[in-house]
């Protein structure tokens, strides 16, 4: 699927302006009233005033202004898919979501920072293929070796900390479950980019990286955080409430462990980068690409898309008209059911 014009999406705004007027027009009616008279004159003097229907009424205008948002982006649905020969290379990224991944001694935070640097990566790429894997304690794949660029960066900013219940970082969980990702025997351009605090719980790293490497895989870290390091903050609904502590209860201070990522690196005949500049990282890896060999493989993807914004701004005339009909007294129908008591 396609959105051809996504600026329209800020009509959406409209609605909860609506909602915020509704409201403050409820409270402001119900004060008027209640000055004119009491609650039960009110009612013998309208009693076919429903406030469901105004309710019901408030829906279907937001519904209008949702759809008529939705046209103008004028989605549009693939309806032709072609295989087409393309040239590039694998790379599976491997991000880091342990919680000392949550410091803030690089802004926002270092998995904030992650991951924009593999967005800002996978927008400066052409035809190359890509996969994601999220570790912690465990590995676990986020997404299979793809084209599909735009469900790799949906994947990536659904990311977090929480998503692995295996706290620590073990680096060679990753390297060892990337190594599934290749599905080509004998294709020589495999990358895997981990980007990472340093920070191992594990001795295995080094060693697993040189086994990659014989299978023909070329490993490139990028390093985040600051060597100074920073505490690892705990927070609730959003609010930092304290820092992480250890059992003697003083404040974790976790540091940017270049070593052990240049160790990786070293090892598969990749290179550390240190991640503080998004645009310096983009580049270097761009250059590092630039000097590798393509492979040819075959990828599926739509030529032709279909319009649909018809659709969605024939529900738009259908909601207006609804809401034109639809008067605010009640009807027998509504009498009866009673709807928030409006009959007692």
């Amino acid at each position: 699927m396609q959105l051809e014009e996504k600026i329209w999406f800020w009509i959406l705004g409209v609605i909860p302006v609506l909602v915020l007027f509704f409201i403050v027009l409820q409270i402001w009616r119900h004060k008027a009233q209640k000055r004119f008279a009491d609650r039960n004159l009110i009612k013998r003097l309208s009693p076919n005033k429903s406030l469901f229907k105004s309710v019901l009424k408030l829906a279907m205008l937001c519904m209008v202004f949702a759809c008529l948002s939705i046209a103008l982006v004028n989605p549009k649905v693939g309806t032709k898919l072609e295989t087409v020969k393309r040239e590039g290379v694998d790379i599976v990224f491997a991000v880091d979501v342990s919680k000392s991944m949550l410091a803030e001694d690089i802004a926002p935070n270092r998995l904030e920072k992650a991951k924009q640097l593999v967005t800002q990566i996978i927008n400066n790429l052409a035809s190359d293929r890509i996969g994601i894997i999220a570790y912690a304690g465990k590995a676990f794949p986020q997404l299979p070796i793809t084209t599909d660029y735009a469900a790799a960066k949906m994947f990536l900013q659904n990311m977090n900390t929480d998503m692995l219940s295996s706290q620590g970082t073990a680096i060679n969980e990753a390297i060892n479950l990337a190594k599934t990702y290749y599905d080509d025997e004998e294709q020589t351009n495999r990358v895997l980019i981990i980007i990472s605090d340093g920070e191992d719980h594990s001795d295995e790293a080094a060693s697993v990286a040189e086994e990659a490497y014989d299978e023909g895989i070329r490993i490139f870290t990028i390093g985040v955080g600051d060597l100074k390091g920073g505490p690892i903050p705990e927070k609730k609904n959003g609010v930092v409430v304290n820092y992480k502590k250890n059992s003697e209860g003083e404040t974790v201070i976790t540091k940017l462990n270049e070593e052990t990522l240049q160790n990786i690196a070293n090892e598969a005949n990749g290179a550390y980068i240190n991640g503080k500049s998004t645009d310096d990282v983009v580049e270097t890896i761009r250059e590092i690409l630039n000097t590798m060999d393509k492979t040819e493989f075959e990828a599926k993807q739509f030529s032709d898309f279909k319009a649909q914004f018809q659709w969605f701004l024939g529900f738009a005339i259908f909601f207006l008209v609804l809401d034109i009909f639809l008067l605010e007294r009640k009807t027998e129908w509504l009498k009866k059911l009673n709807l928030f008591n409006e009959n007692l």
